[in-house]
């Protein structure tokens, strides 16, 4: 009964986080002091993106530590539905390691809501001009550009476009091949053959008034594995609310703080990478004057996955080098070095919010980027030899190699037929939708009617239902919970309840775990049987494809 009340309580902090945050227009959830550089809502063309230069750690002042020697690093966190600020949201993070190793650290984040038309193109050019004016703080010093997830593709793009760009790109749980991955294992990359494409992003879109609710992403996230983002999350909080309530506090008013994207962005993101895969293919236009093609990146470029992350599994992190260069020799030739990373075991957010990975795998790549910029052309794969096992071993305690790696041997799980099928259904189904429905639902869609629909949300209901604001019988837990914790008995780890209780935690997982593996599997079976069929070959072999 302590535990339950405690347990509610924490529910009830988490709403009322959740509801100040709001109020206080959802800033940053960084942990580290900062000074706004630039603010790209006054750049031409403009955008919700701003630019921020870390100060301080705690009460300790940077510039007495930093190396001169050093080029600054940008890090671009990922605008995926959440708010900015988890690349250095505790000491022990992204940020926290590029200071402790002597890197000037800029931040790149981005308010609540986007400006009116925003486009991904605008974003692009605010991310420049960005690294522009780092560049100028820093005699003209290109700067490391280190992007988690969305952060990383937009970096990528970048370094692609007309204009190119200098100094190394990280990109960590980074997609660039949209269309790969392990069938029964990466289930997201099928939804747009289920849900028709990209037509429900712009109806969601018109509904919210212009713009795209993040909170239907991160719903996407919870969704793909329950057993750990909808009942383990909540059963480990409960078995141990004394220890790990704060902690889980911390990470939920990231978690739970939800932004918007343009109706044009989530668009333009949804048809040309996810569904259309055409970055890969060079067909992904920066305005209307530059295709962007991966071939002209000169850029060193990191490439950091893991085999736990079935968002961006190493197939959609690496896939792309082989379909871009055919062959070693041809990366070679193009005089560019790509050294990649995997982890086996950190999930898609451990990549670039586990503290032990910041600690060892991020300590390693800074300390290590002077000598990837030396490395020949070519391919390389970056092993970390630890026999500790402790990543916060002292130097001499482990070990960075570059083992040479062949192109040829990048092969992944593709169904290149399907997936083209699945972008025709979709660019069929979003014309129709955009000539006879988008101007209905746009002339009754208000900005009351967005908020209500924002509001309604059940990412946020079941959130605030437990903040006595909405919930007056919550003020008792809130009068309870300080009683209970005075007077806190706690049960030994011998008691014959207490291990029940933890036997049943684990049969209840074990069993939506089967129930979401049998759900991804009929999911793959099913998209098998909508799509993957051989086309008619011969000269009839075009029309069978338009038909």
């Amino acid at each position: 009964m302590q535990r339950q009340i405690l347990f509610f309580d924490t529910l009830r902090q988490r709403a009322n986080m959740m509801l100040a945050h709001e109020r206080d227009g959802m800033p940053p959830v960084l942990k580290f002091k900062y000074e706004l550089v630039a603010d790209a809502a006054t750049f031409e063309p403009a955008s919700n993106y701003q630019l921020l230069k870390i100060l301080e750690v705690g009460d300790i002042c940077l510039d007495e530590c930093l190396d001169p020697e050093k080029p600054p690093v940008i890090i671009i966190d990922p605008r995926a539905g959440h708010g900015p600020g988890i690349g250095g949201f505790k000491t022990d993070s992204e940020v926290g390691i590029a200071l402790h190793e002597g890197y000037p650290v800029y931040f790149v984040v981005f308010t609540p809501d986007p400006l009116p038309d925003q486009t991904l193109a605008d974003v692009l050019a605010s991310l420049r001009q960005f690294v522009e004016i780092v560049c100028k703080r820093h005699d003209e010093r290109s700067p490391v550009l280190y992007g988690n997830c969305q952060g990383g593709w937009a970096a990528a793009l970048l370094a692609a476009d007309c204009e190119g760009l200098a100094g190394p790109v990280v990109m960590n749980g980074s997609p660039l091949s949209y269309w790969a991955g392990e069938p029964g294992v990466n289930p997201m990359r099928l939804a747009a053959g289920f849900i028709g494409g990209a037509w429900v992003n712009h109806l969601l879109s018109d509904l919210g008034n212009g713009q795209f609710d993040g909170a239907w992403l991160v719903q996407n996230f919870e969704n793909l594995k329950p057993e750990g983002a909808i009942f383990r999350k909540y059963a480990d909080l409960f078995e141990s609310v004394d220890t790990s309530a704060e902690r889980f506090l911390d990470f939920e008013q990231w978690w739970g703080g939800y932004y918007r994207l343009s109706r044009e962005e989530i668009l333009a993101i949804v048809e040309n990478l996810f569904i259309g895969n055409r970055l890969e293919q060079g067909l992904v236009k920066l305005g209307s004057h530059c295709e962007i093609d991966l071939k002209r990146i000169r850029n060193p470029l990191v490439i950091f996955a893991s085999y736990g992350d079935n968002i961006t599994p190493p197939h959609q992190a690496l896939g792309w080098i082989p379909a871009v260069y055919k062959t070693t020799e041809e990366l070679v030739a193009a005089d560019q070095r790509i050294v990649y990373l995997i982890n086996h075991h950190a999930g898609h957010l451990g990549i670039f919010v586990s503290a032990s990975v910041a600690r060892l795998e991020h300590r390693a790549i800074l300390e290590r980027l002077s000598e990837i910029e030396a490395l020949e052309p070519g391919l390389y794969e970056m092993r970390i030899d630890n026999p500790t096992g402790d990543p916060d071993c002292e130097h001499d305690q482990y070990a960075v190699r570059f083992e040479p790696r062949r192109v040829e041997d990048l092969v992944f799980n593709t169904q290149p037929d399907a997936f083209e099928r699945v972008g025709r259904l979709s660019a069929r189904l979003e014309a129709a939708y955009a000539t006879f429905a988008s101007p209905w639902v746009r002339a009754w869609s208000n900005p009351v009617t967005a908020e209500v629909l924002k509001w309604s949300h059940p990412m946020r209901v079941t959130r605030y239902m437990f903040s006595e604001r909405f919930n007056p019988a919550m003020a008792m837990t809130a009068a309870f919970a300080p009683m209970v914790r005075a007077n806190r008995k706690q049960p030994g780890e011998e008691n014959r309840f207490r291990k029940a209780e933890t036997t049943s935690v684990d049969w209840v997982e074990t069993g939506l775990t089967r129930m979401r593996e049998s759900r991804d599997a009929a999911a793959e079976q099913a998209f098998s049987w909508l799509y993957d069929w051989p086309s008619l070959r011969g000269s009839s072999e075009g029309e069978a494809g338009k038909r």
